[in-house]
């Protein structure tokens, strides 16, 4: 028990325990007689003007390293619970301790499921609809990528790659392969399959294809090119609550972009670009509109809309003003 390295295991088993020192008015008590060997009691504040050498306890014996281990494990344990009591952990969204009451006071309240927006995958062109929590994801993402200044290919693979992250290669081949496909074709997918079933019954390299043409479809349907020789371009998007439509016109002569939206319920809307910013309000559904002045070709603006009563993140349109008279 003299060599070098039992001695090192000791001082190390020794130094972990005396880590605890400076909460404890005791880190060793005499202990009964274990395996026929002692520990030595050692009073730190009795110790305190003691050598290091001094302050070091007996070497352990074999036998006492199960009691040792014990001992770390009861001291780390109540080491963690002192820092979560202090520093108690907090949700994703929390920022700070929040106290929640155990119930809703008023039992009248109507919860509205969150992400209203994602009903719109109904109107998608997808030969099997996706689950509700990997689409409400990739619509998040879609409209993270919408005013990116980079092809649509790249965006394709950036909304989904989150959800595939180990296929990098795969998911840029196969976007490659969607935008090369209308709609309504299932070549992006395995002719041999039938497609019946469910999002997991799905090969992984389906998936990928399938998230990839709902992505394609989102952004498209999130993105407005208004020519200035067209009269008005109107959009659709199907909420869990009723259609939102949107009229856009682009004056050319007066260098303004005109916004409709029929909202089914209360809401607002939010054009702007940079600190170039209106907005408007409605207290009811139906008809709201607005105009942002100084309007610039080929720039990208984002309309915001919002359903109060919907308990969501509003949802977000690119809008891109053009002239094709100019190219020809």
């Amino acid at each position: 028990m003299n060599s070098d390295t039992e001695s090192l295991q000791n001082q190390l088993l020794a130094w972990l325990l005396a880590e605890d020192a400076s909460t404890e008015e005791d880190f060793l008590v005499e202990s009964e007689e274990n395996n026929g060997a002692k520990t030595t009691k050692a009073n730190t504040a009795s110790t305190s003007g003691a050598s290091e050498s001094e302050l070091m306890p007996y070497p352990f014996q074999l036998g006492e390293i199960p009691a040792v281990q014990k001992r770390f494990q009861a001291v780390l344990k109540r080491r963690l619970q002192n820092q979560i009591q202090d520093n108690p952990p907090l949700f994703p969204w929390e920022s700070q301790v929040i106290d929640y009451p155990d119930y809703v006071d008023s039992p009248s309240i109507a919860w509205v499921p969150a992400w209203g927006w994602a009903a719109q995958q109904s109107k998608l062109s997808l030969p099997i609809p996706m689950p509700e929590k990997i689409f409400q994801q990739l619509l998040a993402k879609c409209q993270e990528l919408l005013t990116f200044p980079v092809p649509l290919g790249a965006k394709l693979v950036g909304a989904v790659e989150s959800l595939f992250p180990n296929e990098p290669q795969t998911l840029n081949d196969l976007a490659g392969m969607v935008l090369r496909s209308p709609y309504r074709s299932a070549d992006t997918l395995e002719k041999s399959t039938t497609l019946e079933g469910s999002f997991s019954d799905l090969q992984p390299r389906q998936q990928m294809a399938l998230s990839l043409l709902a992505a394609k479809q989102l952004l498209e349907n999130l993105t407005v090119t208004i020519d200035a020789a067209q009269d008005v371009v109107e959009k659709q998007w199907l909420t869990d609550v009723g259609n939102v439509t949107l009229r856009i016109k682009y004056d050319l002569v007066g260098g303004k972009l005109l916004v409709e939206a029929q909202l089914p319920q209360q809401g607002s809307l939010k054009l702007r670009k940079d600190d170039l910013q209106v907005e408007a309000e409605s207290s009811v559904s139906g008809s709201i509109s607005l105009e942002l002045n100084s309007v610039q070709q080929g720039a990208t603006y984002t309309l915001a809309v919002e359903l109060q009563e919907m308990d969501t993140q509003p949802l977000t349109f690119a809008i891109v003003p053009t002239n094709s008279s100019e190219l020809s």
